[in-house]
Formats: C-alpha cells, structure tokens, sequence
C-alpha cells in the first residue's frame, strides 16, 4: 500500500454502529459528539474505556463533554433565540424589499437622464 492509499483510508469517515439502532453515526456528527459526551457525563466507564469503546482520543472526548455542558443553558432558552432570529429575518426582508424599491427608482430615472 502506497502513501497515499494510505492517507485516503486515514481520511475515510469512521463509522460506528449505534447502539439502540441499526443506523450508522458518522465520527464527526453532531449526533455521535453528543452522545459520547451524554457517555462521559454518566461516568458508568472511564475516559479510557470510552475512547476505546468509540474510537476516540480521551482528550477529544473531554473536549466534546466541555462544549455539550457550556452550549446546555441554550436549550432551555425557550423560544428567545428563536424569536431574535425570526425578528432578524423579518428585518431583513423588509431591508430587501426597500433597497428593491429604491434600485427601481433609480433605474427609472436613469432611463429618463438617458444614462
């Protein structure tokens, strides 16, 4: 096997099985972050047992049980964050259909300079 067949396979995306599905998680999905991280929170294994068990470094998986704890407040926000956005989002498409308005006018009169 040469370098880079080598390389390729090391890239590859590591799969592992689910354990309460028949469906596979992708080593870098949110889905697989979380639950090893929902793993390490139990402390039922050591940080060595787990990275063993799902083929991950010890240090990523403190990692990812660093980020699930610090992002956790955010779902139970309530619908605040979703709420800025819909407003952000309503702003923008009024901010749209002004400047919309705006080019209209511009091309209009443009036309009627002869520009």
């Amino acid at each position: 096997m040469n370098f880079n067949q080598l390389k390729n396979e090391n890239t590859k995306k590591k799969t592992l099985a689910s354990l309460s599905s028949d469906s596979k998680l992708s080593f870098g999905s949110a889905t697989f972050k979380a639950k090893v991280a929902i793993e390490a929170l139990k402390e039922r294994e050591t940080l060595s047992e787990l990275a063993k068990r799902y083929d991950v470094h010890p240090t990523v998986i403190t990692r990812w049980k660093k980020e699930f704890l610090s992002r956790a407040p955010e779902l139970f926000e309530g619908g605040k964050g979703r709420k800025d956005k819909e407003e952000n989002v309503d702003w923008l498409y009024t901010k749209i259909g002004q400047l919309e308005m705006e080019r209209e006018y511009l091309k209009k009169n443009l036309k009627k300079l002869g520009l």
